[in-house]
């Protein structure tokens, strides 16, 4: 069967998590109108009749302001070397800008790699746009492909993917039949939670969030699940609560209704709120809270 590792790059909120879940047909990958939303290397694991393709959606490439930012590049970055396939993908509807050039730059260093240019957005574009766009970028660099799509509409998902598995070799299944992706239940859970808190929050908030599962327990057809969200400052934390709690009560009900569907079973969700000062920017503590080098 075609067998092999395509790994979705670009800059922040150019639509690489949407895609992915696009791909997968399902969603594995949190996705909001903030930069920097992903901060995990997601694996999504698309299998066929003839094909088994793993999907990696990463970090969007960024000038880093924090230590965490760094490891999200670095993240970002280890998965460039082992792929058959880079997915560039660039936010049609604004262009081709410096920031997907600074992407760019790191790409063309494999050289012996498939580079597909992926045009993202198209549903935000009208036709002549859509051209301009590609006569600017056909030449900026040797593209083994040129697909526009929009990832949001599922627009040319299929076109895609057929033309991925041109380029995959002939091998073995990586993975059991079974097998969808690489991150855990409890991940998941948390990522809903923070999804939802950025989504309803302004400004610093949403880049100040992070989650993480204290206890997962399933019994029959009810899923007790306890979230903590760290912010690094107090009034982060008295914004995330809200008035009375009604902002924390907002981000539990829209949460928990992504853990139901997931899940096929009733949640039970609590939320708390901790302060940790200058979190992103403390490599112990960030490995504490998941984020590593692995």
């Amino acid at each position: 069967m075609k067998c092999g590792t395509v790994t979705i790059m670009g800059r922040p909120n150019v639509g690489k998590s949407t895609l992915l879940n696009s791909l997968m047909n399902m969603k594995l990958a949190i996705t909001t109108d903030k930069a920097g939303t992903t901060r995990n290397i997601i694996e999504g694991i698309y299998q066929d009749e003839d094909s088994q393709i793993i999907f990696i959606d990463t970090p969007g490439i960024h000038k880093p302001m924090y230590k965490l930012g760094n490891l999200l590049n670095r993240k970002a970055y280890q998965n460039i070397d082992n792929a058959d396939i880079i997915l560039f993908l660039i936010d049609g509807s604004t262009g081709f800008g410096k920031g997907d050039q600074f992407v760019l730059n790191k790409l063309e260093e494999k050289k012996d790699t498939p580079l597909f240019l992926i045009i993202n957005k198209i549903d935000k574009m009208k036709k002549e746009q859509l051209i301009q766009t590609i006569n600017q970028v056909k030449d900026v660099c040797n593209f083994a492909e040129i697909i526009p799509i929009s990832a949001l509409k599922k627009t040319a998902i299929q076109d895609l993917i057929h033309t991925i598995k041109k380029y995959l070799p002939l091998e073995e299944a990586i993975f059991e039949e079974n097998e969808l992706t690489n991150v855990s239940t409890r991940f998941l859970m948390a990522e809903f939670v923070r999804e939802k808190a950025m989504m309803l929050t302004r400004q610093e908030v949403p880049h100040a969030i992070t989650c993480y599962v204290e206890n997962y327990e399933e019994e029959d057809n009810l899923v007790h699940i306890q979230v903590l969200l760290v912010v690094d400052r107090e009034n982060l934390k008295k914004i995330l609560i809200g008035k009375g709690g009604s902002m924390l009560k907002k981000v539990g009900t829209l949460a928990r209704h992504d853990m139901e569907e997931f899940l096929g079973k009733k949640v039970y969700l609590e939320l708390h709120v901790k302060v940790i000062e200058n979190w992103r920017d403390q490599e112990k503590l960030l490995k504490e809270l998941g984020f590593d080098d692995e």
